[in-house]
């Protein structure tokens, strides 16, 4: 036989100790508050026997609220009753409150024990993520929408037959010139063609001359 096994465990005598004294005294606490015969000794095995069922739940689930509530009011009943019977409570005129909590505790320690063993130790699973699908970027083209705008091309005027130095054109206010622009690139966008000279006198409502200006100035620029 191991010599591990043979040697006495001070921990267990000292367990086997309190044990004993924590039953007599909560024995004598119940034969004072009126419990007397086997129910006074029915008492303390009815509050080691939640403090054991606690503990066990306390060993599978240490988080779970309910079993350290029903781990400290078992120690808290067999530690009142070691106080008690020490000499802080007179047992032959034991006060009322005190033969009431004796006479519920029964019931009490059923519903802490029925609590404690018919509880789920173990949580419910979660319900498994749903990877979302990934949706590939798609490139949509319409066929509807016009290609982009490049630089406006006018047609081009015509050349003087003559080789005399023309005439100074008119001014034209930079006003003029960025919205005659505007509407070269729209009627571009719009049917794809440049802007006839005539078609842009008429939106503009000018004369020949200023329109031709206007033309040759886009055309420089």
């Amino acid at each position: 036989m191991p010599r591990s096994l043979a040697r006495p465990d001070a921990v267990l005598i000292q367990a086997v100790i309190a044990g004993a004294l924590s039953f007599a005294h909560l024995h004598d606490l119940a034969d004072a508050a009126g419990q007397s015969g086997w129910k006074a000794w029915a008492y303390p095995v009815s509050v080691d026997l939640l403090l054991v069922a606690a503990w066990r739940r306390l060993r599978t689930a240490r988080r779970d609220r309910s079993a350290w509530t029903w781990f400290v009011i078992a120690l808290g009943a067999s530690l009142g009753a070691n106080i008690a019977t020490a000499g802080l409570l007179d047992l032959h005129q034991v006060p009322a409150w005190l033969r009431i909590l004796v006479a519920g505790w029964p019931a009490l320690a059923f519903l802490g024990g029925t609590l404690l063993v018919h509880s789920p130790t173990t949580p419910a699973p979660a319900a498994p993520e749903v990877e979302q699908p990934t949706v590939p970027d798609v490139a949509v083209e319409r066929d509807d929408e016009p290609a982009p705008a490049s630089a406006p091309e006018l047609a081009p005027a015509p050349e003087p037959a003559s080789v005399k130095p023309a005439a100074p054109g008119p001014i034209v206010p930079a006003a003029l010139l960025d919205h005659a622009r505007k509407l070269a690139e729209a009627h571009r966008a719009t049917t794809g063609s440049p802007m006839p000279a005539d078609t842009l006198s008429t939106r503009l409502g000018l004369p020949a001359d200023m329109t031709r200006a206007i033309t040759t100035q886009l055309q420089l620029t």
